[in-house]
């Protein structure tokens, strides 16, 4: 038994993280990078900041599920399909039984009684804002697992909120209809009758509603964390939370379906028990294909065992003299200046770390953000007037501004030697300007 967890430990953190040999399949690199996304996501669930998330999530959902169901069914009426909400509640709170079937026709109920007229314009400004609190919470959850630290502009979020509270309802119903309309059609019904083609059918009518599932978690991993994700990451990963979903949803079940001692114990509240629990492990989920979605799009991180990399202050040089060319460089040829989602992709650097390099060098006066509707750079002044020391003095002494250190006490030999050392890097520099290293770049 020994020998076994001895192995199991030397595998979990030595085996599996070392490089794949040239002679390793594709099946066999596929399996190990499997596994050791698996054991990170295991790992940071572990740690329970997701947990955290998902709970605070529970509770901004239960403030504003009604307010939410509201405005959605006012959108879905004027086009005459407001009906379509209580059968798609009923798919989402299946996992809870018969009571789901309950809390679904409450909340329809909650809904109905919500009278516009006369909450007024303070009533039906706080019922936005519970919206509007809801969906910036969810952003704030799926910025954190894709360690973005900057959150959208108001415009953005005015903008893209209110896109998601009109048109979201819609394209869920659009979707809904499509299917039922297929599978109504009469050509797809006379073909039910011919084998194979009505067996392939009717696995074809089981499967929809999942990759509906899955179309609908890929768009949420897309759009709701405010950096560029890549469809095959999110599409994976909502491949990953539409399996958890349907397969705790089915164990759920089970126990809500055997769980007459919960109901003894709390009477009506195991309704709102189980709902709430329910609520949770669905955020829950929704985070986790989000983690996995974040570690596939960048393998760097994999590799690393999902450690924090923390940048020398020679590679933190070094990354920032490159980012500082890519931001000059459009300037110099008169283009659009660089967003952040291209210079992420550019540099292969993660959110949070390019994040990190961008603030010190626009608290260092080197670079502006542009006000607009998405994040971009320019140099704060002309390339020209910008010295490589100046870029490598304030990458360097982030630190020392931040944290304010006391003077040096060093002895007078050690003093000296630094100030050569300054000397000599301004001798080697010798006044080279931003500009000069983004023509050496464009003409090399």
């Amino acid at each position: 038994m020994n020998n076994l967890v001895a192995m199991l430990k030397t595998f979990f953190t030595i085996t599996l993280w070392q490089e794949f040999s040239e002679q390793s399949h594709l099946l066999w690199r596929w399996l190990i990078n499997t596994v050791r996304v698996s054991f990170i996501v295991v790992r940071e669930l572990a740690k329970g900041e997701l947990n955290l998330r998902a709970m605070s999530l529970v509770f901004t959902t239960l403030l504003s599920l009604v307010p939410l169901i509201a405005v959605a069914f006012s959108v879905l009426k004027a086009f005459g399909v407001h009906n379509q909400i209580e059968p798609f509640l009923l798919s989402v709170l299946e996992p809870l039984g018969p009571q789901g079937a309950e809390i679904s026709h409450n909340i329809i109920g909650f809904v109905q009684n919500v009278k516009v007229g006369v909450l007024g314009s303070l009533g039906v400004a706080m019922l936005f804002y519970t919206i509007i609190a809801l969906i910036q919470k969810i952003e704030n959850a799926f910025n954190f697992v894709w360690r973005v630290k900057r959150p959208r502009t108001l415009a953005r979020r005015f903008t893209d909120y209110l896109s998601v509270v009109m048109i979201g309802p819609i394209l869920v119903v659009t979707a809904m209809g499509l299917a039922a309309t297929v599978m109504n059609n009469e050509v797809v019904q006379s073909m039910q009758a011919i084998e194979p083609f009505g067996s392939v059918l009717l696995f074809a009518t089981k499967l929809i509603p999942y990759l509906m599932i899955i179309l609908a978690f890929t768009f949420l991993y897309m759009f709701i964390p405010n950096t560029r994700v890549e469809v095959k990451a999110a599409f994976i990963g909502a491949v990953v939370a539409g399996f958890l979903w349907v397969s705790v949803g089915k164990i759920f079940a089970s126990f809500v379906a055997s769980s007459t001692n919960y109901t003894a114990i709390y009477s009506s509240f195991a309704i709102l028990f189980f709902f709430m629990i329910w609520l949770y492990l669905g955020w829950l989920i929704l985070l986790t294909g989000s983690q996995v979605a974040f570690y596939l799009q960048h393998p760097s991180l994999v590799r690393l065992g999902g450690k924090t990399i923390v940048l020398s202050p020679r590679l933190r040089q070094q990354e920032g003299l490159w980012i500082m060319s890519l931001i000059a460089k459009p300037f110099y040829a008169k283009q659009q200046a660089e967003s952040f989602q291209l210079l992420e992709q550019k540099t292969g650097l993660s959110a949070d770390i390019l994040q990190n390099i961008l603030d010190i060098l626009e608290q260092g006066g080197l670079i502006a953000l542009l006000a607009g509707d998405e994040a971009r750079y320019v140099p704060a002044s002309d390339s020209s007037e910008i010295e490589v020391k100046q870029i490598i003095d304030c990458l360097s002494q982030a630190e020392e501004a931040e944290h304010r250190l006391p003077r040096s006490r060093a002895g007078g030999s050690v003093s000296q030697l630094m100030e050569r050392l300054d000397q000599e890097q301004e001798k080697t520099l010798a006044k080279l300007s931003l500009r000069d290293l983004v023509k050496e770049s464009v003409n090399g």
